[in-house]
């Protein structure tokens, strides 16, 4: 599933791809994907030029000259700029043809959002955000947690709360905190807060660094090179930590499983 990292590269890419380029048309062949009817669809994208892009969590947000282009991957899929329609893949939900004659090709794995929105706060989706992680400065990011009184990873995944953390760059973040994913937000010290933000915009910003996992595509069809060479306890159950040698173990948190050191991450911090 792509997360902030991913949906970085691609949404800094159509910035730079896209810019000053107008669109002539939609096909839509899962209609379902879309907030209006495919003719209505189209007929507000057609003849719209793209100012720029930009990601908000997992969303792709593209501001046109009026109103803006909104696109989310869910589960997985590609977004891909293409010299022209001969170069369809076989897979495609929607196509949103260019008037220089280019195309991007969006394909949904499982499910997927396209989306038009003449103002983002009056879209329903994009307007339940929280703010994108990595414009979070750390005092921000503590008045976000403070007084709450729930779990830290449920908190951090909660997409209302803080926008493009997924269950995937969360785990090693944890673990470089020494927090146990059940750890209750109110018991964080100021400290603890200081080193699980700084440890996410690491782990983020070091995939985007290698332009996403290797597992997902960017605009043209290249995978990234972030893999699981970089993972320090995120799915290494049974491995030893890095730090202390303890055995990783997998648990159940909540609707999410988490992998973590029971030694450097203890479910109560008072035992250590």
């Amino acid at each position: 599933m792509p997360e902030l990292p991913e949906i970085t590269v691609l949404a800094r890419q159509m910035d730079i791809a896209l810019k000053g380029r107008v669109f002539s048309g939609v096909e839509a062949l899962q209609p379902k994907c879309l907030n209006l009817p495919p003719d209505e669809f189209a007929g507000e994208l057609s003849g719209q030029q793209i100012q720029g892009a930009y990601a908000h969590g997992k969303w792709i947000v593209t501001t046109m000259t009026e109103g803006h282009l909104l696109i989310n991957l869910g589960m997985g899929g590609e977004v891909l700029l293409l010299s022209g329609r001969r170069d369809l893949p076989e897979k495609v939900r929607v196509v949103l043809d260019l008037e220089d004659g280019a195309c991007l090709a969006l394909n949904f794995w499982w499910f997927g959002y396209c989306h038009y929105a003449d103002d983002l706060a009056n879209h329903p989706m994009l307007a339940k955000l929280g703010p994108h992680f990595m414009a979070l400065a750390l005092d921000e990011f503590r008045e976000l947690l403070h007084g709450r009184r729930g779990g830290i990873k449920s908190f951090l995944l909660n997409q209302q709360r803080i926008a493009g953390i997924g269950n995937v760059y969360v785990q090693d973040p944890l673990f470089k905190a020494g927090l146990h994913p059940l750890r209750s937000i109110a018991s964080l010290s100021d400290g603890e807060i200081e080193v699980l933000w700084l440890a996410l915009r690491e782990t983020l910003q070091e995939s985007i660094d290698h332009r996403g996992s290797k597992w997902e595509q960017d605009l043209y069809g290249q995978h990234g090179t972030w893999d699981n060479s970089f993972f320090l306890v995120a799915y290494r159950e049974g491995e030893p930590c890095p730090t202390c040698g303890s055995i990783v173990e997998k648990a159940k948190t909540g609707s999410t499983s988490s992998y973590i050191c029971p030694q450097c991450q203890p479910a109560d911090p008072s035992r250590v």
